[in-house]
């Protein structure tokens, strides 16, 4: 995934749980930063695309992400977003606070060793 890539997919993370309802704090807070970051690249003229047509993509993409994804891509290719560290850790951040968390349910009747979790230890002791 290219940065440009990376900060779309913010995006659409973003819009996403924006337009469901199911925002919650910390995820609307960090679409909210990487919006105004990518704005004020946008607005500082690091592109090939004008200043005025990037912003207003931006502003329609929220309205309309599936009409406007396309020209979201083509405003950031340009734009200068790929070297911003401000803008990639936004991105980051923005995809690992998205990351679905929770718990796991094993069924684990009849089994004889069973691993779970990252990185675990196993000790068999069968038949003793």
């Amino acid at each position: 995934m290219t940065e440009v890539e990376l900060v779309a997919t913010a995006f659409a993370t973003g819009a996403a749980a924006g337009l469901t309802g199911s925002a919650r704090g910390a995820v609307h807070d960090l679409y909210a930063g990487l919006r105004e970051a990518v704005r004020r690249r946008l607005v500082g003229g690091g592109g090939n695309s004008g200043v005025g047509y990037g912003v207003r993509v931006l502003d329609a993409y929220e309205t309309d992400p599936d009409v406007w994804r396309t020209r979201l891509l083509q405003v950031l290719t340009g734009s200068g977003v790929e070297t911003d560290e401000e803008i990639l850790a936004a991105a980051r951040a923005m995809l690992r606070a998205e990351r679905p968390t929770g718990h796991i349910i094993v069924d684990t009747y009849g089994t004889q060793g069973l691993l779970v979790g990252d990185g675990p230890t196993q000790h068999d002791g069968f038949g003793r």
